[in-house]
C-alpha cells in the first residue's frame, strides 16, 4: 500500500511539472516530404512563446501540430497530459484558439458575425446565444480596434482590417491556450506593434499562453518571455530572449553576420545586421 502512495505522489508530481502543451519525437510531413523528424518541444504555461527561423524551416508546421491541424507521421502532441488527437473538438477548441497563417470568411459575413463564431465551442443545445456571448464578442472587437467595423462585409475590408478581425475571433474563443501564425502579417508597422502589444497583455494581464511565429527578430525578442529558434526541421536553441538572442545564434540559423546590443527602449535583445562594406575609390570617395 506504501508504495501505491508514494508512486501516486510521484506522478502527482511528474504531472505537475509537464506544461500543459508540448510535443515529443514529432515526425511532421506533408505526403511524404518530411519537414521535421525527432522533433521534441516544450511550452512553458503562462508565456508569450514566440517561434523563430528562416523560411521554410518548420515553424508553421510545427504550430499546425501543436493545433491538431496536422496530424504527426509519428510522436505525440501532449494537451493536458492527453495525446491531442484523443481528445474530443470541442474540448480541444474550448483549450486552444489558433489563428493560421491565411483565412477565408464565408460570402457575405460581417464582422460581428465572424467574431462571433468564436463562441462556437462555448455553445451547446440548451445553451445559445448570451449576454455573456454579445459581452465578450464586443470586447474582443474593441481589444483588436475593429467595432467600428461590426456591420461591415470582411470581403470589403483591407488585409490589415481582416487579419484584426480574425484574432477578434480567435480572442471571442476564450481559451487558456492562443497559438497565432504570422500574426502581423499584412499590417504596417503601427499596427504590428498594436497586436502585439495586445498579445503582450493577454499574457501579463489575463495569464494566457500564448505562442506565435514571428519573422523580425527585434520584436520576437521584445514581446517574447520565451523564444524557440528553428532551422531545417529542427530546434536550434530556446529559452529566454537574454539568452537565446545572440550574434552566433543569428549567424547559425539565419546565415547572417551582426551585432546584439540592448534594445534602449526596453534592454531586449537588438539585432544590428553587420553593413555591408562598400567599395571605396582611390580618392577616398564611396565608389558607387
Amino acid at each position: 500500500m506504501t508504495e501505491m502512495i508514494v508512486d501516486r505522489n510521484a506522478m502527482a508530481v511528474m504531472h505537475e511539472d509537464r506544461p500543459r502543451l508540448s510535443g515529443s519525437a514529432l515526425t511532421l510531413s506533408y505526403d511524404k516530404r518530411v519537414v521535421a523528424e525527432g522533433l521534441d518541444v516544450a511550452i512553458p504555461d503562462e508565456s508569450f512563446t514566440v517561434i523563430i527561423g528562416p523560411n521554410a524551416c518548420g515553424k508553421s508546421t510545427l504550430l499546425r501540430a501543436l493545433a491538431r491541424t496536422l496530424r504527426p507521421a509519428a510522436g505525440t502532441v501532449l494537451l493536458d497530459g492527453h495525446d491531442i488527437t484523443s481528445l474530443p473538438a470541442r474540448k480541444v477548441a474550448k483549450t486552444l484558439g489558433l489563428l493560421p497563417q491565411t483565412s477565408v470568411a464565408p460570402d457575405g459575413i460581417t464582422v460581428a458575425e465572424l467574431v462571433g463564431r468564436g463562441r462556437y465551442p462555448h455553445q451547446r443545445l440548451l445553451r445559445q446565444w448570451s449576454a455573456d456571448d454579445e459581452r465578450v464578442v464586443r470586447e474582443s472587437m474593441e481589444a483588436t480596434g475593429v467595432a467600428d467595423l461590426a456591420g461591415r462585409l470582411v470581403d470589403e475590408l483591407s488585409g490589415g482590417q481582416r487579419q484584426r478581425v480574425w484574432i477578434a475571433m480567435a480572442l471571442a474563443q476564450e481559451t487558456p491556450l492562443l497559438l497565432l501564425d504570422e500574426p502581423t502579417t499584412y499590417l504596417d508597422i503601427a499596427h504590428q506593434i498594436e497586436v502585439l502589444d495586445l498579445c503582450a497583455r493577454l499574457h501579463e494581464e489575463r495569464g494566457r499562453t500564448l505562442v506565435a511565429v514571428l519573422h523580425d527578430l527585434n520584436q520576437a525578442a521584445r514581446y517574447a518571455t520565451h523564444l524557440i529558434a528553428m532551422r531545417d526541421g529542427r530546434v536550434v536553441a530556446a529559452g529566454p530572449p537574454g539568452e537565446v538572442m545572440t550574434a552566433d545564434l543569428v549567424e547559425e540559423v539565419f546565415r547572417l553576420p551582426c551585432r546584439v546590443i540592448d534594445d534602449p527602449e526596453t534592454g531586449t535583445p537588438l539585432v544590428v545586421p553587420t553593413a555591408r562594406r562598400r567599395a571605396v575609390a582611390p580618392n577616398g570617395v564611396p565608389a558607387r
